[in-house]
């Protein structure tokens, strides 16, 4: 059977049953391969309880697959139905208000609730003993994009109940939690279990401590209600994958904990809407922003959770689930599509590391929340410009083919930790000075240079990296420490960020001297940490890393065995160092006790590339960004002119003509230009 490639997702519940053999031809015509069904078709189902109606999937399956087109089929539990909800109202999640969500919407539940779990079992269990052996269907998708609409956290007694066993596990003793938590600190002290409720409407903010492990407990609680479906899934279907979609810098789970079961992970990129609105937890307020097409969206911020989605599970490509086709409904604005973005965005895809791109949907919805989200056909079937896009794509899918499998390639890392971004947005002490902003703005300049960067969890092998940056390990304990200190001594580079080793893993401040922990290895000790407001910048002297002033936050640091790179000028911090290096073993730690500001971030990254032998790509245009998978470059122009890139690569040709490729190469707006090299 032919691996999947490109498809559609497809909700044939909306449209009457004529429409279904019509649907499943035009979708072989224009080169699809895959079709994703029935993640909110639960009602349809199963209408009353214990009673199915099986029929009408039957139905479109077979119409689909007489077209040769293969299934996966989503779990419906992400859209409970009115009457199980009208069975056990106490399913709908509560907020950390105390407010019950209501139905009429979507995600709708709390993941401990015990009937819930047991409804989800059956109808779960009900699909995959009627689909799991048709050879049509290829694998399954979990529930549909977890936690999204704030659902992650339900804050009702039954998950109260749940957190006090959770707790019981890790801590036995309450003596251990009262240290973990700190709790001599304003009486919090609990001598009974039923003591401690959810951290939700107390007169300030609650303890840091106790939120940290209510937000590791609600995100193991989503790992153990994905674990219910996969092992029906893997006992009654065991020939078939399983994955489920995720969503870019979402935070409010570990996706690492999620993803380790799974076959593969998949991912919804909405481009324009992600420029709208994750753009505020990317970008500093001050930082500028690329220069792009209006409809393009923003490729360091695509490429960021490109990156981030293929490091939950390193060295597997992913899926794109959910590709934008056209215009999305949940942005501000939500700008048309001209020609050319959708094959822009699914190359894109595809250089990233994505397998297969699923675009998101067949026929724009004529009622209810999304009526003005666009499909491939618009509302009265005539086809749109996704349909297009993919009808002149058709030509090009060898050269897709020829990608899946292999891997993409990257001399840099950067590292990552839900533990970590949980416990610096809960106390930013800053509040510009957030976890995604600092990673990204190492980020950027990474991929404003042309170099491809992989994102990986805290304990991955490092030892293929030539430079790994850890921005943010600001939970860390002696294992950490001494996994990242081994592969310096092994000849790596790595540069830690500010607030490196400041807690402990329960959030609470180190007892040690700054960094804490990595103190030894950086070989430097913070002496002052000033958080800086807007328009105030502390003054840095000339050094071979260019960067003027620190802004947004500023680190002191006294020297040991480290040298001193960067050292302050005037302000309070004169004469201390703002960033150290120091030789450790065959390789080197550097340590910035500074906000990576867009100057700074710069100057710093072009001289770690520069001290780990990765070469940029000179003079790259904004708006550009660049990929390598398997034997190709890829060179994706999100501006709207046409720009000139040179590449100090020899014997490259052109992958579509296969004529001889020179040094410079021309990429047209809001196009992508695809080089093999010989």
């Amino acid at each position: 059977m032919t691996q999947p490639l490109l498809g559609v997702d497809y909700y044939p519940e909306h449209w009457p049953p004529d429409r279904w053999g019509i649907d499943a031809r035009q979708m072989r015509e224009i080169g699809l391969s895959v079709v994703r069904l029935a993640e909110f078709a639960w009602t349809r189902l199963e209408p009353e309880d214990g009673e199915y109606t099986w029929g009408w999937l039957d139905d479109v399956l077979e119409r689909l697959a007489a077209e040769g087109l293969q299934i996966v089929l989503a779990t419906p539990t992400a859209a409970p139905p009115a009457w199980l909800i009208q069975k056990h109202p106490d399913i709908l999640p509560m907020d950390d208000q105390g407010r019950r969500r209501q139905f009429g919407a979507r995600r709708h539940y709390c993941f401990h609730h015990p009937a819930y779990q047991e409804y989800s079992r059956r109808i779960v269990s009900e699909m995959a003993r009627r689909y799991g052996q048709h050879t049509a269907v290829i694998g399954w998708q979990l529930d549909n994009e977890f936690g999204c609409h704030e659902t992650a956290r339900c804050y009702c007694d039954i998950s109260v109940a749940a957190f006090r066993e959770w707790l019981r596990k890790k801590y036995g003793t309450l003596d251990a939690l009262n240290t973990a938590w700190g709790t001599d600190f304003w009486s919090q002290i609990y001598s009974d279990w039923a003591q401690i409720v959810s951290p939700s409407r107390t007169p300030n903010d609650p303890n840091p401590s106790q939120k940290l492990d209510w937000y590791r407990f609600s995100s193991d609680s989503i790992a153990a209600f994905s674990q219910i479906q996969i092992d029906i899934l893997r006992s009654l279907c065991p020939q078939q994958c399983i994955t489920t979609n995720f969503m870019g810098t979402f935070p409010d789970f570990n996706h690492y904990r999620v993803s380790a079961p799974l076959d593969f992970i998949s991912w919804d990129s909405y481009p324009t809407g992600y420029a709208e609105m994750m753009a505020s937890s990317l970008y500093m307020p001050d930082d500028p922003r690329p220069a792009t097409a209006y409809d393009a969206g923003d490729p360091y911020a695509i490429g960021f959770c490109h990156d981030l989605m293929r490091g939950l599970k390193p060295g597997t490509p992913f899926w794109v689930m959910e590709q934008q086709a056209g215009h999305i409904n949940w942005g501000r604005v939500n700008p048309g599509v001209r020609p050319g973005l959708v094959r822009l965005w699914t190359w894109h895809d595809l250089a990233a590391g994505a397998d297969a791109v699923v675009f998101f949907n067949w026929r724009a919805c004529r009622f209810a929340q999304e009526q003005y989200h666009s499909g491939l056909l618009r509302h009265d079937a005539v086809p749109d410009t996704g349909f297009e896009e993919l009808r002149r794509m058709k030509a090009e899918q060898p050269l897709m083919r020829s990608l899946q499998g292999t891997r993409t390639q990257a001399d840099v890392a950067i590292l990552a930790d839900y533990d970590a971004l949980w416990a610096t947005d809960l106390q930013p002490h800053n509040h510009l000075c957030t976890y995604w902003r600092h990673l990204f703005g190492y980020y950027r300049p990474l991929a404003r240079a042309g170099v491809p960067t992989d994102i990986l969890p805290v304990h991955e092998d490092l030892s293929s990296y030539k430079l790994v940056i850890a921005p943010n390990m600001i939970l860390a304990d002696e294992t950490l420490a001494e996994h990242l200190a081994d592969y310096v001594k092994r000849g790596g580079l790595l540069l830690l960020g500010a607030r490196a080793g400041f807690k402990t893993p329960s959030n609470l401040v180190t007892d040690q001297p700054l960094p804490g922990v990595f103190r030894e290895m950086v070989g430097a000790t913070v002496e002052s940490f000033h958080s800086l407001p807007p328009g105030i910048g502390y003054p840095l002297k000339k050094s071979k890393i260019p960067a003027r002033e620190a802004i947004h936050w500023a680190e002191g640091l006294s020297l040991q065995s480290a040298q001193a790179l960067v050292v302050y000028e005037g302000g309070p911090l004169a004469g201390l160092a703002a960033v150290t290096e120091r030789q450790l073993g065959t390789g080197r730690v550097v340590y910035a006790g500074l906000w990576p500001s867009a100057a700074a971030a710069a100057g710093l990254t072009d001289w770690l590339l520069d001290q780990a032998k990765v070469a940029p790509v000179p003079d790259l245009p904004e708006g550009v960004c660049v990929c390598r998978r398997g034997r190709y470059v890829f060179l994706f122009n999100y501006r709207e002119e046409s720009c000139t890139v040179r590449l100090d690569i020899d014997d490259m040709v052109n992958a579509f003509t296969g004529k001889k490729a020179g040094k410079k190469v021309k990429i047209l707006g809001r196009d992508v230009m695809i080089l093999k090299t010989v």
